[in-house]
């Protein structure tokens, strides 16, 4: 069985009879976490699953996609499923499929939750792929709690171009009776979730009216949903990620049969770990090339939201040498809205083919939109290496590769 085909088919019926045939392992599984959202997902499954750990649980995570080995994407009690227990899973599946249409993510899918039943553990965090209504995660019939993270403009191929016919997909997690967790959101996407929770009867705990943040230096507050506490800085960087934080504050409020202490949330706050996001790299052939005076960072982020926060987190933390970016992006996502807020603080850029992704964006296409978006000095490079050395050759300064999680992982394969 292939393990990248690239097809998408947002539906459910496929998945339902799948599970059917292995005996619906999405019914046996312990008390599980839903994640929806467009930006910060991620970030709020490595806290929540650190939370749990620091508080004595153990969790199964189901996540996508994976960086540099498949294995990555399912979890099992704080480790990596092995290599042989996952062929044999998805082996299974396909047994059970009997050669039916079905998708990768569905097939996967299935995998995770075959192997969630089976082994013991105390919650599951589970984080969509694409959308929410139609996932194929959105099988679990009551969970513990959903949580939708910020809502913007991403693979409107399959979602739409609207933020609210995104925000209406996102808002398919939400479940009769099951506390929904809302990070901070647009008005309009605020709007389409209250209406949703309302017609199925989800109660809602949003940002900004259930509980608020307030920075404070190296310390954060919290205060709402019956807590009222500070907090340290969260491990992964970035001023966004407080809010992140703060969502995983919240649903853990939400953890009926769970005792989660503070202590419990500072040190899984402050332990949490997601590669590829805001990530310094410190050793590999990439950094031994760009010299001593060049910091390498990698960051998987993709889309116009993503690129406001590499743009914030340049202001906040980079402002003392240049800023230069090396740029790989996949064809179908909007090339000037990912680079148009990072044009000030950027000084040269390199774009580059991501390898093995024949969608990616050809460098050319992709250094025209760079200029198109305000890097004034924008050109096409052969390669990661040569752009980074193309770059690292002018004195100190930090480079950031960023633009696709494809690109992020090729890079973390040999120089994680």
């Amino acid at each position: 069985m292939g393990l990248h085909p690239k097809a998408i088919d947002l539906s459910l019926g496929r998945i339902e009879r799948l599970l059917a045939a292995l005996g619906n392992p999405e019914r046996h599984l312990p008390p599980v976490i839903h994640i929806a959202g467009t930006n910060g997902k991620g970030s709020l499954v490595a806290y929540l699953d650190a939370i749990l750990a620091a508080a004595g649980y153990r969790s199964h995570v189901y996540t996508s996609p994976h960086l540099v080995r498949f294995a990555e994407r399912i979890r099992l009690g704080g480790t990596m499923i092995d290599e042989a227990h996952l062929c044999d899973v998805l082996l299974e599946c396909e047994r059970a499929n009997e050669g039916a249409p079905i998708t990768f993510f569905e097939i996967t899918t299935a995998a995770a939750f075959l192997a969630f039943a089976r082994s013991p553990a105390d919650a599951v965090i589970l984080e969509t792929g694409l959308g929410g209504r139609l996932d194929a995660t959105n099988l679990i019939a009551r969970p513990l709690v959903t949580a939708i993270t910020p809502v913007s403009i991403d693979h409107v191929d399959f979602l739409g171009g609207t933020i609210e016919g995104i925000a209406a997909e996102k808002a398919g997690i939400l479940k009769p009776g099951v506390a929904a967790v809302i990070g901070p959101q647009p008005e309009a996407v605020d709007a389409v979730i209250a209406a949703r929770a309302l017609d199925v009867g989800a109660p809602l705990l949003r940002a900004g009216i259930d509980w608020r943040t307030a920075p404070d230096q190296d310390r954060w507050r919290f205060s709402g949903l019956g807590l009222d506490a500070q907090f340290p800085r969260p491990a992964l960087l970035g001023r966004h990620q407080i809010d992140n934080a703060a969502t995983a504050v919240a649903c853990t409020t939400c953890f009926d049969g769970f005792a989660i202490g503070r202590d419990a949330i500072t040190e899984g706050l402050v332990t949490a770990v997601q590669p590829a996001r805001l990530q310094r790299l410190t050793r590999g052939p990439l950094v031994d090339g760009a010299g001593g005076d060049a910091e390498l960072w990698l960051d998987g982020g993709h889309n116009p939201a993503a690129g406001a926060v590499l743009a914030a987190a340049a202001a906040d933390y980079w402002a003392d040498r240049p800023l230069d970016l090396v740029i790989g992006m996949m064809g179908n996502k909007d090339h000037e809205g990912f680079l148009r807020p990072l044009a000030g603080r950027v000084r040269r850029a390199r774009a580059v083919a991501i390898p093995g992704q024949p969608n990616g964006a050809d460098p050319d296409v992709l250094a025209d939109a760079a200029r198109h978006a305000g890097l004034a000095e924008a050109a096409p490079a052969p390669d990661i290496d040569a752009a980074v050395r193309a770059l690292s050759d002018g004195g100190p300064c930090r480079i950031l590769i960023c633009g696709s999680l494809y690109l992020a992982g090729e890079v973390l394969r040999d120089n994680g």
